[in-house]
């Protein structure tokens, strides 16, 4: 793998940019592979990278039914925080925020990684008490955020008004090293990696069935043929009740769509990410300019990426309150992505009733965040057969055994 860097970039200059080779390859599938990753989105690809970087092993296939980073990885609004309630969350969240921090330089690719903060707003008393003992849990968990006052919110974000009819602002909780990333980019990045330690990504190949022998994995049936496999992990997001399906077990989850979109570019006028869970809306600018905005999770399971009108009524009423400034701008473009939720709005990482099939689902809409400690937490379950510290507690069976990890406060928006 060629090093990106100032140098190659003034050399390709000379050269009429000749000498540019692929980021990544794009092989036929073996008849077998160590470990099959089914997901190429941005968590498949860092189970993918950690198996290789963490325990050495790259006789690894990744495989995705549409292209590359082509689901959920690349239809979020790439908001990256780890101010969560329970333990097991902020510790996993916290890992994913702090390998964040200088994750462009390891993959020797530009995320555009931004560590611009986040503030999450109490617009009312109940939000106030929650976000106070957020801070004083945070605090315990070694993450860096605080509670502040509507003055203070006024000083960090200039253009909300904090004296709103229906929803005042009486304060808020701040990560300053929260932020953003570009979204597509942490999936090139995992994905040149990952074939640089000479891992094969496979695109449009979708899995139509899960072999077993006695009880176990043994491959995987495709639409580009069968491929054997020792272990099998699947990162699927949104369709991770299907392929449950086809290895044999049901997952506590159900799939719905979230929704977002973009204004037209102006410009800069908001320099942190700003999220408002009375309301249901959040908001950051990204570096063209355009005012990035989302909302709640839809009401009714379904599996559709578009966009509805209501959920644009809906966000964008109550955001205007809060920031007037954007009132007259022009919406550019909306989308949907699928978002899998389990009932305590927390993730499994865990083993399956399948030997040696092992999952990662349920990030609802927490999943961009979480993306690389959810590959170091799944590789090292993968590679070792068990989970380590982070993935522990995410296990399946603790719905079963009523241990739930409930976030719904921190993620129930979706956020």
């Amino acid at each position: 793998m060629r090093r990106y860097s100032a140098f190659a970039i003034a050399r390709e200059a000379l050269r009429h940019n000749s000498g540019w080779q692929r980021a990544w390859k794009s092989p036929e599938p073996k008849k077998s592979y160590k470990v099959i990753v089914i997901g190429a989105g941005g968590h498949g690809l860092a189970t993918a990278y950690y198996l290789g970087r963490n325990f050495g092993i790259t006789d690894v296939a990744v495989l995705d039914k549409g292209w590359l980073g082509g689901g959920n990885t690349g239809r979020n609004t790439t908001i990256i925080r780890s101010n969560y309630l329970q333990d097991p969350s902020a510790a996993i969240y916290e890992k994913a925020r702090s390998l964040y921090e200088d994750l462009g330089q390891r993959l020797n690719y530009n995320l555009m990684f931004s560590p611009r903060g986040v503030l999450m707003l109490a617009q009312t008393r109940h939000e106030v008490r929650g976000y106070l003992r957020t801070a004083h849990a945070n605090v315990l968990q070694g993450v860096a955020t605080e509670f502040v006052g509507p003055e203070r919110v006024k000083e960090i974000v200039p253009i909300i008004n904090i004296d709103g009819p229906r929803y005042p602002v009486l304060g808020g909780l701040w990560q300053p090293r929260g932020g953003t990333a570009r979204h597509d980019a942490v999936a090139w990045g995992y994905a040149r990696a990952c074939s640089a330690m000479g891992m094969d990504i496979i695109q449009k190949c979708e899995v139509t069935g899960i072999r077993r022998v006695a009880g176990t994995v043994v491959g995987v049936t495709t639409t580009r043929g069968d491929i054997d496999c020792y272990k099998l992990a699947i990162v699927v997001a949104g369709h991770s009740g299907h392929l449950a399906g086809m290895a044999g077990f049901r997952l506590p989850i159900e799939s719905v769509a979230l929704q977002a979109l973009v204004s037209e570019p102006i410009k800069p006028c908001i320099d942190c990410v700003v999220m408002a869970n009375t309301v249901h809306g959040y908001m950051s600018q990204s570096d063209k300019g355009e005012l990035v905005i989302g909302g709640g999770a839809d009401g009714c399971n379904n599996y559709t990426q578009r966009g509805s009108f209501h959920h644009i009524e809906e966000t964008v009423r109550a955001l205007i309150e809060t920031f007037p400034v954007i009132s007259r701008l022009k919406m550019m473009r909306q989308w949907g992505g699928i978002v899998d939720m389990t009932g305590d709005r927390s993730p499994i990482i865990s083993k399956t009733p399948l030997g040696n099939c092992y999952i990662n689902a349920g990030w609802g809409t927490g999943g961009f965040k979480s993306i690389p400690g959810s590959g170091w937490a799944m590789a090292e379950l993968v590679a070792n057969g068990e989970p380590g510290p982070l993935a522990a507690e995410f296990g399946l069976n603790r719905f079963r055994e009523g241990r739930f990890i409930d976030e719904s406060v921190a993620a129930g928006v979706a956020h």
